[in-house]
């Protein structure tokens, strides 16, 4: 186990790891046989946190909270807050799928639509000849969910990804944890529509300039532009009421 290295940022406590430290805490924790639930913080989930209550509870119910997306960096930074680096989710994915094969550690792939989670496992195997998928379903389910978790237990999966929008990953992780029969559970959004090829991801210097909001708007602008400007506007406005107020 690593030490528990946290910051508190608009009352969320966020783990202020690297990406080595955090794939070393998960799997520490696979090997003392710990249950381990993981999400990641952008900036749009923390400040839907701010007016979701179900949202709040079930990211602070986590075990593990990286800080993904270079807006929530780059706030920390301006607070005066020691976060080392960005944990992108899709990163850690491949690096927890990387160590998994290693470690013979089985995975479930959940979300998306039914070709895409298909297209992502071959795909995945592909890249990752020893990893062990034990199963992969799609992420409409919603009218039987006890069913597929029942799924999910029978497959004996170690390791449960889960592509599916936020807040309903969230929060259908917290509701059924205690039932999925997995050792360790993340989030890992639109995921497998890149594994998929079903879209890219933002080139390497967007990311590095924290600019993979605009290209995912540039993707999308009808659907997402509402999103960042409501979300990045009030991120702005309370990092400023924060920093005036010490």
């Amino acid at each position: 186990m690593i030490e528990s290295r946290t910051v508190r940022m608009m009352g969320v406590r966020m783990h202020a790891w690297t990406m080595s430290e955090t794939v070393d805490e998960i799997f520490s924790r696979l090997r003392f046989g710990l249950f381990t639930q993981h999400v990641v913080v952008n900036v749009a989930k923390l400040v839907n946190m701010g007016r979701d209550a179900t949202l709040r509870e079930s990211v602070e119910s986590c075990d593990i909270i990286n800080i993904d997306g270079m807006g929530v960096v780059w706030g920390a930074k301006f607070l005066g807050l020691d976060v080392p680096e960005r944990v992108a989710g899709f990163d850690l994915f491949h690096e927890l799928l990387k160590r998994a094969a290693q470690d013979g550690e089985s995975v479930f792939l959940l979300g998306a639509r039914a070709d895409i989670v298909e297209q992502a496992a071959v795909n995945l195997k592909a890249k990752f000849s020893a990893l062990e998928i034990t199963g992969y379903h799609h992420g409409y389910f919603w009218d039987d969910e006890e069913t597929l978790v029942k799924e999910i237990a029978d497959s004996g999966a170690k390791m449960l990804f889960v592509a599916i929008s936020t807040p309903k990953k969230e929060n259908f992780i917290n509701r059924w944890k205690d039932q999925l029969g997995v050792k360790f559970v993340m989030g890992v959004g639109g995921t497998f529509d890149i594994v998929a090829g079903k879209s890219k991801r933002a080139p390497l210097f967007m990311q590095k300039c924290g600019l993979e909001w605009f290209y995912r708007l540039m993707q999308e602008p009808g659907r997402m532009w509402k999103r960042y400007l409501v979300t990045n506007t009030l991120f702005a406005m309370k990092l400023m009421r924060a920093r005036l107020l010490g």
